[in-house]
């Protein structure tokens, strides 16, 4: 057969997460802090919910917009939260995880050749489906700053062809987040230019040290921002993918237009789950935050010790300890710490130009936790 793969795929390369985990099959007695999943399971009372929907006959399409209950519930969720009014109409569409909203709003904006600004390190996914969607990512290396984007470096990146600004807070992979003073800062670059800021806020429920500031809260952000969000992280419902975007009405619309040709409808037990997650209030999403607060505080503190310099994260369940003193690369940091220890972990490369790094994630039991720590001490004990 001819060569019948596009061009754009055969470019692209493999998620840098899931080629390094096709190493951790079928080993045994691994310790993973790679995969960023809580090792909570979902909260009885919502688990409780999806099967009692299967059991009431709930297994019908929705509409492609998602439940009417669940848009509802967002919308007062996020008006008694922050302020923040989305008519569950025409605002607001239920999405299979924050991915698909990611791909949908990409596919929605972009023509041929407009550029996405994408900070790094950032998650493994925006690059490539900026790509897919015929538009040109530009990766901004925000290590010299924090691993933080500055008015300064945006606006040196911005041209003619800018047409979005990715921000993704709390980070994955480094944990950062930003105060309200520094989102303005960012803010007023972006009405300036008149671009999208595409809010990724997966994180946001797992913000530890200051209150979280939603990007379209801000002064005449809103009519700018598409603000993303879901049920993952913060009450530990990844697999049940569940995410939704809010946004302009005529975004959210051309957004809608293609999920009803290629998803039609977020699974109904997924939704029907997600309203009682709203419904049954914050409790089980606090006591997991403070755990993970209680991991972090050990991990950083941990790491630091063992000479792999920690920046202390503000949110998300990631540390990204630098490997520099140790003279070696990322991956091969990650494949011998493996090899030797059993300790699983994502080199830095994955997430950009970051050999000196490595991503952990602290979404595993204490003891895990603590066992891990001893093995990479010992890792290093051999290289000294």
């Amino acid at each position: 057969m001819r060569d019948i793969i596009s061009k754009k795929v055969q470019e692209m390369q493999p998620s840098g997460i899931r080629a390094f985990f096709d190493l951790v099959l079928g080993m045994k007695d691994v310790i993973s802090l790679g995969v960023g999943e809580p090792d909570f399971v979902t909260p009885w009372q919502i688990r409780e919910a999806g099967i009692y929907s299967l059991e009431k006959g709930f297994t019908s399409y929705t509409s492609n917009k998602g439940l009417y209950k669940l848009r509802l519930g967002i919308a007062r969720y996020l008006k008694n939260r922050y302020g923040l009014k989305y008519c569950p109409d025409e605002e607001i569409l239920i999405t299979v995880g924050v991915s698909e909203a990611f791909d949908l709003i990409l596919r929605s904006i972009l023509e041929p050749h407009d550029k996405v600004i994408v900070p790094v390190p950032g998650y493994v996914s925006y690059g490539p489906l900026t790509g897919l969607a015929g538009g040109s990512p530009v990766y901004i290396n925000t290590k010299e700053s924090g691993f933080k984007i500055t008015p300064r470096l945006l606006e040196k990146h911005i041209d003619i062809k800018t047409k979005a600004l990715v921000l993704n807070y709390p980070n994955n992979p480094t944990g950062i987040s930003y105060s309200r003073k520094e989102l303005e800062a960012i803010k007023r670059v972006v009405l300036r230019h008149n671009l999208l800021c595409i809010s990724d806020e997966i994180y946001e429920d797992l913000t530890y040290d200051f209150s979280h500031t939603p990007f379209p809260i801000l002064s005449g952000a809103k009519n700018n921002t598409v603000y993303l969000n879901g049920f993952s992280k913060g009450y530990a419902m990844t697999g049940w993918r569940v995410g939704y975007a809010c946004g302009p009405k005529d975004i959210i619309a051309a957004m809608t237009k293609i999920h009803q040709y290629t998803i039609m409808c977020v699974s109904i037990t997924g939704q029907m789950a997600a309203c009682e997650a709203l419904e049954s209030g914050r409790a089980p999403v606090e006591e997991m935050k403070r755990e993970y607060k209680r991991r972090r505080e050990f991990i950083v503190e941990g790491l630091n010790k063992l000479g792999l310099d920690c920046h202390k994260p503000s949110g998300a369940f990631y540390a990204f300890p630098s490997i520099k003193k140790t003279g070696l690369k990322a991956l091969d940091f990650a494949t011998r710490l493996l090899k030797e220890q059993n300790v699983a972990l994502v080199p830095g490369t994955a997430f950009g130009p970051f050999d000196d790094y490595v991503r952990i994630s602290y979404a595993c039991n204490f003891e895990n936790l603590k066992e891990a720590l001893k093995r990479i001490g010992d890792f290093l004990a051999k290289r000294k």
